[in-house]
């Protein structure tokens, strides 16, 4: 595995006027995101949008989300290299710098739901893709399909279960899914804390008890998550399902586009 660390940033947006989009995209995709990418305990990170048409379909296929994650318009991620002590002091130390620069993510009319530290578990490849699972985040790609559960019993029996399922029927039969490239898995290690932001701001949670599976996507995101629809409802017909539901409950199911720099803002 090519990092132990990775870094999720879930933001919404109070006013969701095209005038609003453009200066957080600004922002973000012109100087937040480049001045990451330049530290050298950053491997990779990309950020991607959901919008009102990928929301309407998660919505189609998974049901409402959770409220804190109801209007979900953003998501970014990192990747670390080790040792990670030292990247992650660079990286908090550039968010100390950025807020004094006056650059920083204190955005008015921000709102970031979930701010967290995640172990990658798991990464898969599809078998019609020539890169590995550790190449296919620095693959394109055209979005995202992204599920985030919270777990009460983080290790308990009916958790452990779940993720058998997940890596031995769940994602295995996914990566057949056409326009599905590949998937890794997250566990929560820790909610971010840091002095740019209001303490408040975040929501804590414990160790482990949020997960994230990714799926990463090289055709329409709104149109393969369908497809997923259909697969996971023939995987519940079949008797295939979650063997322990009760175990996690579904916080955000919902496709994400990978967002290309002006065209779309």
């Amino acid at each position: 595995m090519f990092s132990e660390r990775t870094f999720f940033s879930f933001v919404t947006l109070s006013d969701k006027s095209p005038a609003q989009h453009r200066i957080y995209n600004e922002w973000h995709q012109l100087d937040h995101r480049p001045e990451n990418l330049r530290l050298p305990g950053v491997a990779w990170g990309d950020r991607w949008a959901r919008t009102p048409g990928c929301a309407q379909v998660g919505r189609e296929v998974a049901g409402e989300p959770d409220a804190p994650f109801a209007d979900v318009d953003y998501m970014a991620m990192y990747w670390f290299r080790p040792p990670y002590d030292t990247s992650l002091d660079e990286w908090n130390r550039l968010g100390e710098d950025s807020f004094q620069w006056g650059r920083g993510p204190l955005l008015p009319g921000v709102r970031r739901p979930l701010l967290g530290f995640f172990a990658p578990v798991l990464g898969y490849a599809a078998p019609r893709v020539a890169v590995s699972a550790e190449t296919l985040p620095f693959r394109p790609n055209r979005g995202m399909h992204l599920t985030l559960t919270r777990l009460d019993e983080p290790h308990g029996a009916t958790a452990h279960e779940q993720f058998r399922w997940l890596d031995t029927v769940r994602i295995p039969d996914l990566l057949d899914c056409p326009g599905v490239a590949g998937a890794w898995t997250f566990s929560l290690i820790e909610t971010q804390r840091h002095t740019s932001l209001p303490l408040d701001s975040v929501p804590d949670h414990p160790r482990g008890s949020l997960r994230i599976t990714l799926l990463y996507l090289d055709d329409d995101p709104e149109q393969v998550t369908r497809e997923i629809g259909k697969r996971i409802a023939a995987q519940d017909a079949d008797g295939r399902g979650a063997p322990a539901p009760q175990a996690e409950q579904v916080l955000l199911s919902t496709p994400l586009r990978t967002i290309i720099p002006w065209q779309d803002w």
